[in-house]
């Protein structure tokens, strides 16, 4: 029997990527409102009630207002906003993030797919956070690169506008009051005691990201090398098929000395690589803002709630 998904938002920017992701499945019958019915509170609401799986594709508040339509309690809502991925009751959508995770999604009503940015922070970090390496208290700091059409529907119109000017063409450092929205998860899921400088850059490209972490060996909890946090990623993540860790050093992996942005582009896989040697390491995660950053991570929380393979619809960055 098909299971039945309602896609709130499915005409933004990852609602209409998780729908071009089901559109093939012979296992996942996605629920629409007529056009004639699309701006009846009702008719959303009823859907809302009627669904297995509800996605929030919406902003912060939409996406509150949606949950509080929602009395069924056998519905699952897989949201990807801000709005609840710090909020009590609500599981971290990330399922590689420890070995609890993915039961803990399994057995849940409220998913928050992570943040895009939040998503290479968070999987870069947790792990040397948890294994001691990374105190709580240490200051950290991460830049990212990011495709532009993370800013949804209307940045992705000021990129492609025939007319668009010519500064907009260059890479553009923004939320630079250092409050950006990813923040709070990438300190609370991460476990640190001071938030972030986090720093993001949009670049003219549409997809595709590239997130960094420097560290600095003395002074972290123990001295450790390059190599040895390489080490203690690729543990972490053994066996995962979307979370990879490349091999040190990574120079087979860089194209004329440089770290391309787009190879993971279109598929659900995140790659780690580790540079640096005995004192100074830099992490960088590269992934699609739009794959498991968004649209593919939704996706992959969909399958382990519903009880089917959790690569099911989805692509690694090898296939």
């Amino acid at each position: 029997m098909k299971k039945t998904v309602f896609i709130d938002g499915q005409h933004g920017t990852t609602g209409l990527k998780i729908r071009d992701r089901l559109s093939g499945r012979k296992d996942i019958d996605v629920v629409e409102i007529s056009e004639a019915k699309r701006k009846d509170p009702e008719a959303r609401k009823a859907l809302l009630n009627e669904v297995d799986v509800v996605f929030l594709c919406l902003p912060d508040d939409a996406a509150r207002e949606s949950v509080g339509m929602i009395r069924n309690e056998s519905v699952c809502v897989i949201d990807g906003s801000t709005a609840h991925r710090v909020a009590e009751g609500w599981v971290y959508g990330l399922p590689e993030l420890k070995k609890e995770q993915r039961m803990l999604i399994k057995n849940s009503k409220r998913i928050a797919v992570p943040g895009c940015h939040a998503t290479g922070f968070v999987s870069m970090l947790y792990p040397l956070v948890a294994n001691g390496t990374v105190g709580p208290d240490s200051p950290v700091t991460s830049h990212c690169v990011a495709g532009y059409s993370g800013g949804g529907k209307s940045m992705i119109a000021d990129y492609e506008t025939p007319d668009a000017p010519d500064y907009i063409k260059n890479p553009r450092p923004y939320s630079l009051g250092l409050n950006h929205k990813h923040i709070p998860e990438m300190a609370r899921i991460v476990g640190l005691a001071h938030p972030p400088l986090f720093s993001p850059t949009v670049v003219n490209v549409y997809n595709g990201e590239i997130i960094s972490i420097p560290l600095i060996s003395r002074y972290l909890k123990r001295v450790v090398s390059a190599a040895d946090i390489k080490t203690m990623l690729a543990e972490h993540y053994a066996g995962e098929e979307f979370i990879k860790v490349m091999p040190y050093p990574a120079d087979n992996h860089l194209k004329n000395g440089f770290l391309t942005f787009t190879d993971c582009n279109g598929t659900n896989s995140l790659e780690i690589f580790v540079f640096g040697g005995k004192d100074m390491i830099l992490l960088c995660a590269r992934f699609d803002n739009l794959g498991k950053g968004a649209s593919g991570a939704a996706v992959q929380n969909m399958n382990l709630v519903l009880g089917m393979p959790e690569a099911t619809g989805l692509e690694g960055a090898g296939a």
